[in-house]
């Protein structure tokens, strides 16, 4: 990957990022993330957002879960 290509992934992720934590999410995580989480436990949004998703890439929340990101991620590792 280019130079160019690198600069504008990460710019679109931490688009994503901000966009996650104006919304209530945790500012490290990615929306897609937090929405694969979600369907996951069954919540009607994540379940929605990521069949939308999934029109642009096959499967993209769940390839796109952050398992140490996230407000429990911490709980969950025994953290806190």
């Amino acid at each position: 990957m280019g130079k160019l290509a690198t600069w504008t992934m990460n710019q679109l992720i931490a688009l994503d990022q901000a966009f996650n934590a104006l919304l209530g999410g945790d500012p490290d995580e990615t929306l897609s993330s937090r929405a694969g989480k979600a369907k996951k436990d069954g919540k009607r949004w994540g379940c929605v957002l990521c069949g939308m998703l999934d029109w642009f890439e096959d499967q993209h929340c769940e390839k796109n879960v952050e398992a140490d990101e996230g407000r429990l991620a911490a709980t969950i590792a025994g953290k806190k």
